[in-house]
């Protein structure tokens, strides 16, 4: 039987466990491609992040979402990069690496 690092063990169950849509995943379409994703708005909530008003009817609305960095299919998204979700386009906030998992923080504006 062959050992696995702590590592490999993580990675695999981003898949297995974290991503797997009859534990905590969701379809969605992420750049023109299906993937398995989580929104997490707890999590959002717990990172600060906020909606912010302006004054001419417009908010910004905020959302955070873990993706398998295979999934993505590139590397950590930088700031202010555009991202589609199911056919809405985002921009990047931040993003972060969290063993093979990005979290990335997206923004788009609203009218109310």
């Amino acid at each position: 039987m062959e050992s696995l690092s702590f590592k490999d063990i993580v990675h695999r169950d981003i898949s297995r466990t974290f991503l797997n849509p009859e534990e905590f995943g969701e379809a969605h379409t992420v750049n023109g491609k299906e993937v398995t994703i989580i929104f997490d708005d707890i999590e959002n909530v717990g990172r600060e992040k906020k909606m912010k008003s302006t004054m001419d009817g417009l908010h910004v609305r905020q959302y955070f979402m873990f993706i398998s960095a295979d999934d993505f299919g590139g590397p950590l998204p930088a700031q202010d990069k555009l991202v589609t979700v199911d056919g809405k386009r985002y921009k990047v906030v931040d993003a972060t690496d969290e063993s093979g998992m990005y979290g990335i923080t997206l923004e788009a504006n609203r009218s109310k």
